[in-house]
This record gives C-alpha cells, structure tokens and sequence, in this order.
C-alpha cells in the first residue's frame, strides 16, 4: 500500500506565498511521475503541475509563472512552491504518485486545504 502524507496548506492573503510537501511511504522513482492535483469547491479535481521520473515537468496554464514542483528523492518527497497566490486558486492540493511501474497504479494523498482570502 502506497501512502502520501501531504503537508503545508494553510491561509494565506492573495499574493502571498505557500509551500506544501508530500511524503511518499515509497521512493518517487517507483512511478512514472509525480504530481499535484486541486479540487475546488464545486468543482472537478484538475492537475496542477508534474514531474516525470526523468525530470520532465509540465503546469496547467493557470500556474504558469507562479507554482515550481520540485523533489527530493533522498527524502522520498516531492514539494509546490506556490507564489503570487489568488483567491481563485483556493482548494484542497492533492499529491499524485502516478502509473506506478509494477502495477500501473495511481495514489493519492488525503490532501491538504489552501485558502487565499484577505
């Protein structure tokens, strides 16, 4: 069993920044790529951001310029700086351990809430 342990949502005010981690009980190389994905409320989930085993990454269009995914495969995680925050980006952020190479699986974390409000 995969288990992803998001942490670093919080408030914040719009233009403000935030960090979240995600802990893997795997190594991240275990998957074809890693990611973030938010929902919401009232709306789909929707991918944020991911990286690739090879370090290959790709953003939704609107966190370009603003949100980095990086990781640290020593520590088995993966991070989202998110900077220049907007209301409209307010939603629980899920981590995403995507295609695992055995089994093809996919995991999600519990994730974690991010609030942008003055």
């Amino acid at each position: 069993q995969v288990q992803l342990v998001e942490s670093g949502g919080g408030l914040v005010q719009p233009g403000g920044s935030l960090r979240l981690s995600c802990e893997v009980s795997r190594s991240i190389f275990d998957f074809a790529a890693m990611g973030w994905h938010r929902r919401a409320p009232g709306n789909q989930r929707e991918v944020v951001t991911e990286i690739t085993y090879d370090g290959r990454t790709n953003y939704a269009d609107f966190v370009k310029g603003r949100f980095t995914i990086s990781r640290d495969e020593t520590k088995n995680s993966i991070y989202l700086q998110m900077d220049s925050l907007k209301p409209e980006d307010t939603a629980v952020y899920y981590c995403v351990a995507k295609n695992e190479w055995a089994t093809k699986g996919t995991y999600f974390g519990q994730g974690t809430q991010v609030t942008v409000s003055s």
